[in-house]
């Protein structure tokens, strides 16, 4: 453990590193009227930071930067309350999953001037929300399925002899009371369309109405869609020299497999997770840092939002963005998904 002293210097120079990303010198310091020490004791206590590994030299005659494991330091120890400053504040309300996520990923990375990455709910977690069943003509019937995601998905069906309009708003009805809130693609489904209870016509119609439902959620995937907004902030002419991997970062990006890899620890934590440089498994990430969160109701994460950047990155305001958009999104999803 370090010293108060050690402390208060360590912060001095990881905040003062991160606003400028110059190394940052005992002369700099002593001017600090938050330290009131000499610039030979400073000089002693950096010494004393670089040997801890916290601190580096980059020049003999240069000032000190932090080391990843001095970032971590930072984070873990004297991180300035992420409680103040600015909120971010999301417009979800009414927003289908796909416009939801991309507002979110747009506006966490405008907040932030980060790259922000989205991951949206699986298409398993959703349910059927509404069922329409319109007969068009007397022997053409459309059926249109509105889940709880927002999307809609229809199919016509022809019939070989005229449809009874009164069996079409039986079926709109029954279809409605028994599967409102059954999840895509979920057993329980096609269960609830074959009800031994029914009379024969109405089980040879629900029959002729089953592939309108058997494509839902058909797709099997676990995980949804990947959002990313502000690639183009992390090529920045300020910034192209701190990140050492940049080309094979951008070439990552475009493998959603890999992202979706990354932010799968964050489904695994209640809060906030930051892994700094070396701490990330991806070689192309290990000159960044990766501030995550899950998103969804306590018991089942849902999906994760996370913002990319320097190693000298603004922490506190990256950890409060990043908790504020996972708070709204888990109110969000909580309301959409009837299930989850």
């Amino acid at each position: 453990m370090l010293s108060p002293r050690q402390e208060l210097i360590l912060q001095k120079v990881v905040t003062r590193f991160g606003e400028t990303g110059l190394p940052v010198g005992s002369k700099l310091l002593s001017a600090d009227p938050d330290l009131g020490f000499g610039p030979s004791t400073i000089r002693n206590e950096l010494a004393q930071l670089e040997e801890h590994g916290l601190l580096n030299h980059p020049h003999t005659s240069a000032g000190r930067v932090p080391t990843d494991a001095g970032h971590r330091y930072f984070v873990d120890h004297l991180l300035p309350t992420v409680d103040g400053g600015d909120r971010v504040h999301l417009e979800l309300v009414q927003r289908e999953v796909d416009e939801a996520m991309r507002m979110t990923s747009e506006t966490l990375s405008a907040v932030t001037d980060l790259l922000a990455v989205v991951t949206a709910p699986p298409v398993t977690t959703a349910t059927i929300r509404h069922v329409e069943v319109l007969l068009l003509q007397p022997r053409t019937v459309m059926v249109v399925v509105i889940t709880s995601a927002g999307e809609v998905a229809k199919r016509i069906v022809a019939f070989p002899d005229a449809v009874d309009s009164g069996l079409a708003s039986w079926a709109k009805e029954y279809l409605n009371d028994r599967l409102a809130g059954i999840g895509l693609g979920a057993r329980m489904l096609r269960a609830r369309l074959e009800d031994p209870g029914l009379g024969a016509s109405e089980l040879r119609f629900l029959e002729a109405l089953r592939p309108a439902f058997d494509g839902l959620g058909a797709t099997g995937e676990t995980t949804g869609n990947v959002y990313v907004s502000g690639a183009a902030r992390l090529m920045h002419a300020s910034r192209s020299a701190e990140v050492a991997h940049l080309d094979a970062l951008v070439d990552e990006l475009e493998r959603r497999a890999t992202l979706l890899h990354l932010l799968r620890h964050a489904l695994q934590s209640p809060d906030v997770t930051v892994r700094i440089g070396a701490e990330n498994p991806l070689p192309a990430l290990r000159s960044l840092a990766v501030v995550a969160a899950g998103y969804g109701p306590p018991q089942r994460r849902l999906g994760s939002v996370s913002v990319i950047g320097p190693v000298r990155m603004d922490y506190p305001r990256a950890i409060r963005s990043v908790r504020d958009v996972a708070f709204q999104l888990s109110r969000y999803v909580e309301d959409l998904y009837d299930n989850a």
